[in-house]
């Protein structure tokens, strides 16, 4: 066989439905975000970003970068391998009491990224757990779904916020029987949320476990920055909240956390944590100043939603089809590949304008997008020029204008 014969024709197929993936050299500025300098042919300049998901540019707060040059010059780079042999650092125990009081929990255990925190423990509890079934949002992130099928346990999906279809998937399963519902709380590219407390509701009637994936609105939700659960008050009713350290926190790695005893089971069971390198303890140091510092400070949270706000009013005058959802993520609605990405390169190329195009595996076929992701560093300026790019983009490729 002719492997690279093979690999050609498959990025080929990429090409020809625009669905083949460009990245920008991009170098992030401490300081200036959300301001970036792209390394380009033509040579170095500075452009706008606009789909980050460090949402609330806490990945160059000076308190993180501060944490974590201490903990650099104490520590060293590396954690010294897996936790289980000789990698447990003492931010590390830190990080994880930190994380457990943020979600009003007994436990918490790190891990290196949000992929591998669900991946991880959604497979370990549903392999163990003899006969469970997943129930999983048809929404749920890749993270989620490779986990569930990995685990080899019966996976029911139900239909997206689906109260009904999930009771009756919940009601045709034996009693005596684990079940698992697992789900998000903001969705990544629709920015819908789930309903969380209707979902608890009926873990409680059907004696289902919750795990609640909350990657997308640690941080930017609840007093503390809890999420959606924190916001709304539900977070002693999940069996498993699950989030990221990358995100609204700004830094790297995945957590769980619920009852001592899940979170040791998992400790000792799961292969994705067992065998992996622990975090550097610079970048615990740099997560638990971030978290400590958001659990007392609104200050970004509430700026970062008056600028989605913002952005949204702004689009809606200049007539810029966008989904409308309760989050803080804004989904620019195209719905063809290939213009998809022309629209992503002419923002780059013409008006220095970072946003990248969303198509297909990431989102279904028709629906392509650009993701925006307002932080509260971008200026009333910043979104002028934005909207102002899109509306002259709309208008020189007739493209469909909101209804």
């Amino acid at each position: 066989m002719n492997y690279e014969a093979f690999f050609r024709s498959q990025l080929d197929t990429l090409h020809r439905e625009g669905n083949y993936r460009i990245f920008a050299d991009l170098e992030r500025v401490a300081g200036s975000f959300p301001v970036a300098t792209q390394h380009a042919a033509r040579g170095k300049r500075d452009v706008t970003v606009w789909c980050s998901n460090d949402y609330l540019g806490m990945g160059q707060h000076p308190k993180v970068l501060e944490a974590m040059h201490e903990a650099l010059d104490r520590c060293g780079a590396g954690a010294g391998g897996t936790r289980n042999i000789a990698g447990t650092n003492h931010y590390h125990l830190l990080l994880e009491r930190e994380l457990a009081d943020l979600h009003d929990k007994e436990s918490a255990l790190l891990f290196n990224s949000g992929y591998m925190s669900n991946w991880a423990t959604l497979c370990t509890l549903a392999a163990r757990l003899k006969g469970c079934v997943v129930l999983s949002d048809t929404g749920n992130h890749a993270s989620m779904i490779e986990g569930i099928r990995h685990s080899r346990a019966e996976c029911q999906v139900f239909a997206h916020n689906d109260l009904a279809d999930l009771r009756a998937k919940l009601a045709a399963i034996d009693p005596a029987r684990p079940k698992l519902i697992a789900f998000e709380s903001v969705y990544s590219m629709d920015g819908d949320v789930a309903p969380i407390a209707e979902i608890c509701d009926l873990a409680d009637e059907f004696s289902a476990m919750t795990y609640l994936d909350e990657v997308h609105a640690v941080g930017l939700y609840g007093p503390r920055g809890g999420g959606l659960s924190d916001r709304d008050g539900l977070s002693h009713r999940l069996t498993v909240i699950e989030g990221t350290l990358a995100k609204g926190f700004g830094v790297i790695g995945g957590y769980i956390t619920g009852s001592v005893g899940l979170c040791d089971f998992i400790r000792s069971y799961a292969s994705g944590f067992i065998f992996t390198t622990a975090l550097p303890p610079m970048v615990a140091a740099g997560a638990l100043a971030s978290i400590r510092h958001l659990k007392t400070s609104s200050v970004e949270r509430d700026h970062m939603h008056n600028r989605v706000a913002r952005l949204r009013a702004a689009l809606d005058a200049a007539n810029v089809p966008h989904l409308n959802n309760p989050s803080h993520i804004v989904p620019v609605l195209v719905g063809d590949p290939v213009q998809c990405k022309s629209i992503s390169d002419q923002l780059l190329d013409r008006f220095g304008i970072y946003v990248q195009p969303i198509n297909y595996p990431t989102v279904p076929r028709g629906t392509e997008r650009l993701r925006i992701t307002p932080s509260p560093l971008h200026s009333d300026a910043d979104i002028a020029h934005l909207v102002d790019a899109l509306q002259a983009i709309w208008h020189e490729l007739s493209i469909a204008r909101a209804a």
